[in-house]
């Protein structure tokens, strides 16, 4: 049943902590797989469930550090949340850095497998479910680094520096409304990024078989071996055409002067789409592609001068979608909606999660941070759209929900000694 807030007083706001906690056990059901992770400690003395609904609070709270997540200790939230004091933070970092990442996938599968059966991932237009992938740099540094970092070298004037970073492949998976982080796989030294994405890719199919039907990716993605995987598993792909050097593009390009284009408007943008398929020139890819182009058209205000201004942008993809399954207009979509949304789900990772940060700097500890913080976002997402009702979400953003989970756990801290007179 959808959950109100802000109607009874300032007592009851203060619940929402607990509320989108027993949401994420009641109905997504995640209780069972957070008990199961495991780590590779021997003998652990704190229990590795411990370690995890601290972060999963962390996360929650948006607290952005284990330092921050460790001054909270006081709060009487986690007595009644843990059944015991909270972790150090460095016993929770320690912890992460030993913990399976398998493990917590296994997590993020039962929320999505729940999210399924009470049929809260409606799919796209045309019917389509969409997959994308994309490649996120999470931070660099010069002088820290790790056995799994990154290198490369950076020419600042006369000087020659090694930048250490870590680099990982993100799936989103796109709902009608919501774009949920499925898994997430680290890039090796000594390979590029689209031998992560299939290796991830091989991952999720065998553990999604039927999340998915299409596959979008950015010009990076429009690579022979990335097609042909994604047809040999019965799937479609669509990405970005920008390489003018193609003989694939110079025939499309051609082709499309002796074409008549469709027209139609998208979100206030106005579309001029030449479509064609059956494509051969690919010799790479082992079956015939299609190839679109938008010539798109918007008018924009600019704000120091108040006048309008035409702004022209001009989309290529290409695709292995047919005509029957996607029509002009969907696959300008699909190809759009793979920006758009993609880009409102990595800013919020980064920007107001805090994904990016290095919370512990350990190869398996990054990536065991970065999955929780995806499952976290897919457990605030699905409660926010699909739990709160319409009139509560009209007067509260996610942001203001946000500072209600963090203002309960500050809430229950004892008051300190008082201030010093001034």
């Amino acid at each position: 049943m959808p959950v109100a807030l802000g109607q009874g007083g300032p007592e009851t706001e203060l619940t929402i902590l607990r509320r989108i906690l027993g949401y994420a056990r009641k109905v997504l059901g995640w209780e069972g797989p957070l008990d199961v992770v495991r780590d590779r400690r021997r003998q652990g003395r704190i229990p590795t469930p411990v370690i995890l609904r601290s972060v999963v609070v962390m996360f929650l709270s948006r607290l952005g550090s284990l330092n921050a997540l460790e001054q909270s200790r006081p709060s009487q939230f986690w007595r009644r949340w843990l059944g015991r004091a909270m972790p150090s933070a460095d016993t929770v970092g320690r912890v992460c850095a030993r913990m399976e990442p398998g493990d917590v996938r296994a997590v993020q599968h039962r929320v999505y497998s729940r999210l399924k059966r009470i049929k809260a991932l409606p799919p796209l237009a045309g019917g389509l479910t969409v997959a994308v992938l994309d490649g996120h740099e999470s931070h660099a540094s010069y002088r820290r680094h790790c056995d799994a970092c990154l290198s490369r070298e950076i020419q600042t004037g006369e000087t020659t520096r090694t930048q250490y970073y870590h680099r990982h492949v993100t799936l989103l998976l796109l709902a009608r409304d919501l774009a949920l982080p499925l898994d997430a796989e680290p890039i090796r030294r000594g390979e590029d990024e689209i031998a992560a994405a299939l290796r991830l890719l091989r991952r999720v199919i065998e553990n999604y078989p039927r999340a998915f039907g299409v596959v979008a990716g950015d010009a990076l993605y429009a690579d022979s071996r990335f097609f042909n995987y994604v047809v040999s598993k019965g799937k479609d792909v669509i990405a970005v055409l920008k390489d003018d050097r193609r003989d694939l593009l110079v025939d499309a390009r051609s082709l499309f002067e002796q074409e008549t284009p469709v027209s139609f408007s998208r979100s206030h943008v106005a579309c001029r789409c030449w479509d064609i398929e059956g494509f051969t020139t690919w010799t790479q890819v082992h079956s015939p592609v299609r190839v679109i182009r938008s010539l798109e058209h918007r008018t924009v205000r600019r704000q120091l001068t108040g006048e309008d201004e035409e702004l022209v942008t001009d989309w290529i993809w290409v695709t292995t979608l047919s005509k029957q399954r996607a029509s002009t207009r969907v696959a300008v979509q699909i190809g759009h909606w793979r920006w758009d949304i993609e880009n409102q789900a990595f800013n919020e990772l980064t920007t107001r999660w805090y994904a990016d940060h290095v919370y512990k700097h350990h190869g398996n500890a990054i990536l065991v941070f970065c999955l929780l913080a995806m499952l976290c976002l897919t457990v605030f997402l699905a409660f926010y759209h699909r739990n709160l009702k319409p009139a509560v979400r009209n007067t509260a953003s996610m942001r203001h929900i946000a500072r209600q989970i963090a203002a309960e756990l500050y809430h229950s801290i004892p008051r300190g000694p008082p201030l010093a007179p001034s």
